[in-house]
């Protein structure tokens, strides 16, 4: 209790929180008594309670919820007498089953035990501290941005299914499915019949108008079209699946542009960043992962005491487990998988990008290795460089990295030498 008695919060506060409602435990400062409530998720009834919590009890008022942003997140912070105290829900659920073996779940009691936890176990939660506007901005814009990337992938998957049902021919003239080029293509001729009608005139014309200029490749295409072979002709088969093409063009061509618009205001937002230098000229960062791996630090340079607590949270991190006279390391189960991804993409860009990464990545190859394997390990060494480089605000510098890696005598390092006098 050590830690929220030196804040002396005047009360204590546990949501359980829904779309429509939220249910709310209650215990004032120096009570035992819990008082239940429930409140509507409608502004005007939140900003009622919260107003009147606070005509009761002054503030600070500390609030234990489950969750870091959200609808009911973003509605308490306006008052800046609430202190927020997010609980992971897996927590909350594993405690919920030390009590209650049958796993029977009620809203008020979730409440109540937030409370609980958060009066019992204080140096276990830290305040949710926001980060500034543009960064928070940022950190939605690309978490958003790969919603829509996933969405592209869903809408391209299920568009050349539909196309190997009647109109397989289209897959084998175009390298990428997901571009404009290709929905311009299938929305102007979504069947073989039609594009066999079609011109040797108007077909170059289409080409040419996409930016396509290779001559060759051109002509491969023509003359694939001219002896394409109609995989079925029943219309049973052809309607419909044309149909249900052209429904899908037109969602993967808007999930395109929506796409091309985030990654313009992505570009836009992070490039008023302070931090934005230490990330934008990282091998392999690139217009894409460099805001990634900027939202991935943050600016809150505290929230982490070490590299250590960043490998751990962001998943790379081994998780050894020991029982009796055994011992078996894993990955991690539990982690923000988004953040996981970031920082493994980002690795597997710098092997032909950095010396080291590439010397690394080969060294962890031939200890048989798998590609993952190897590139977790990759950015497990990754995140303590920049972890440093954060820290001191000093953009990172290949050659300095080498030498420190000199003077210390490592073993990458030695390896290559022998590896180039044998050679």
């Amino acid at each position: 209790m050590e830690a929220l008695s030196h804040l002396q919060f005047t009360a204590y506060v546990g949501i359980d929180w829904a779309d429509t409602k939220h249910d709310i435990c209650l215990q004032a400062a120096g009570d035992t008594e819990h008082r239940f409530d429930c409140i509507p998720h409608q502004a005007a009834r939140i900003d009622e309670w919260a107003k009147a919590l606070h005509q009761r009890y002054g503030g600070p008022i500390a609030v234990a919820l489950e969750l870091a942003k959200g609808p009911i997140v973003a509605a308490l912070q306006k008052y800046d007498f609430f202190v927020l105290f997010p609980i992971n829900p897996s927590t909350l659920a594993k405690y919920r089953v030390a009590f209650k073996p049958s796993r029977a779940k009620d809203d008020p009691t979730d409440a109540e035990l937030a409370l609980d936890l958060l009066l019992r176990h204080p140096e276990r939660f830290t305040p949710l501290k926001p980060q500034s506007a543009a960064m928070r901005s940022l950190l939605s814009l690309i978490e958003q941005r790969r919603e829509l990337v996933n969405d592209k992938t869903r809408f391209t998957n299920r568009l050349c299914n539909t196309l190997k049902q009647y109109y397989p021919q289209a897959l084998d003239w175009f390298e990428q499915t997901d571009t404009v080029l290709f929905c311009d293509f299938l929305n102007r001729w979504p069947t073989l019949m039609a594009v066999k009608r079609a011109r040797k005139t108007t077909l170059e014309a289409f080409f040419h108008a996409h930016n396509g200029r290779r001559t060759k490749l051109i002509k491969a295409r023509l003359e694939s079209i001219r002896v394409a072979t109609p995989l079925t002709e029943d219309p049973g088969i052809v309607a419909p699946c044309r149909l249900h093409v052209l429904a899908l063009v037109e969602q993967l061509r808007t999930t395109l542009t929506a796409i091309n618009l985030f990654d313009e205001e992505i570009a836009a937002v992070a490039s008023t960043l302070p931090d934005y230098a230490l990330f934008q000229s990282l091998p392999g960062a690139g217009p894409h992962l460099a805001p990634r791996l900027l939202a991935a630090f943050g600016e809150q340079r505290d929230r982490f005491q070490g590299a250590h607590e960043l490998q751990k949270y962001a998943g790379i991190a081994p998780v050894t487990e020991r029982s009796g006279k055994k011992s078996w390391v894993h990955w991690r189960w539990q982690c923000p998988t988004f953040l996981r991804q970031t920082f493994v993409e980002w690795a597997g860009q710098t092997i032909n990008k950095s010396f080291w990464a590439g010397a690394y990545y080969r060294q962890q190859r031939a200890k048989g290795s798998s590609y993952q394997a190897a590139v977790r390990a990759l950015a497990f060494k990754w995140i303590r460089i920049l972890y440093r480089c954060w820290q001191t605000r000093t953009p990172y510098d290949e050659s300095t990295y080498l030498n420190a890696l000199r003077e210390r005598g490592s073993s990458l390092l030695q390896n290559l030498d022998l590896q180039v006098q044998n050679a």
